[in-house]
């Protein structure tokens, strides 16, 4: 080979080597500096929506529970049963007020729910029946008025009692009588004796009790006219 020739190759593979060298120089410059902006990402969390609490877990009772199967309004005798907020807000206002239990001698444990049993065939009972010895006393369970002392075929002996604000009304019935000195329009005081335990109306004539409702008042405020409320839980 001529010596002109091998020289010529010998400077080629020197620049070739050399040009491979500064281009994995320059590679390894780039990675150097860049290379984080080109490392693989995961991928983006997906959003998720909070989840919403569970509306029975905030220490609501039993009351603020729809009970299954139970209709939306049962119209009987005048009054409506209706589950709605208005209803719950004011078993929980009563529930605050402490209110006395209507029978003497009588504590909560006694009391047995029959709000929504049946009476005489589809009557809805409405009200808390309390049993206890005939002529035992009969007590105002908050102050109020005196709004109608009624006698009715079905509830006997009745009394019909407003509460301070007057937009409650407490109706006791089936009384053997009542006591001395009570009169409509009249106030009366929490504790204090309207009447006593009987079976007037159309109570078995063997099972004395005290036939006790609670009624929300419409806006007429009419002593007949309300939405019924479940006094176990007003008394509770």
């Amino acid at each position: 080979m001529r010596p002109e020739l091998r020289r010529e190759l010998r400077l080629f593979g020197v620049g070739a080597a050399c040009g491979f060298l500064a281009g994995a120089l320059v590679v390894a410059l780039v990675v150097w500096q860049f290379g984080d902006r080109f490392e693989p990402r995961s991928a983006p969390e997906r959003a998720t929506a909070p989840r919403p609490p569970d509306r029975w877990q905030d220490g609501m009772g039993p009351i603020d529970r729809p009970a299954a199967g139970r209709p939306d309004a049962t119209a009987t005798s005048g009054t409506a049963v209706i589950e709605d907020a208005g209803n719950v807000e004011a078993v929980r206002e009563l529930r605050d007020r402490d209110l006395d239990i209507p029978v003497e001698g009588v504590d909560l444990d006694d009391l047995t729910r029959s709000f929504h049993d049946t009476r005489g065939g589809d009557r809805t009972h409405e009200a808390l029946d309390i049993l206890a010895p005939r002529n035992t006393a009969v007590k105002a369970v908050e102050d109020g008025r005196i709004a109608k002392l009624f006698n009715s075929k079905a509830g006997g002996i009745t009394i019909y009692q407003f509460d301070p604000s007057e937009r409650f009304c407490y109706y006791y019935a089936h009384l053997e009588k009542y006591a001395d000195g009570v009169r409509e329009g009249e106030r009366v005081r929490k504790g204090q004796v309207i009447g006593y335990v009987g079976t007037s109306g159309n109570a078995p004539k063997d099972t004395p009790h005290l036939h006790f409702a609670v009624f929300r008042l419409s806006d007429s405020k009419r002593w007949w006219e309300g939405t019924a409320l479940d006094p176990f839980d007003v008394l509770q």
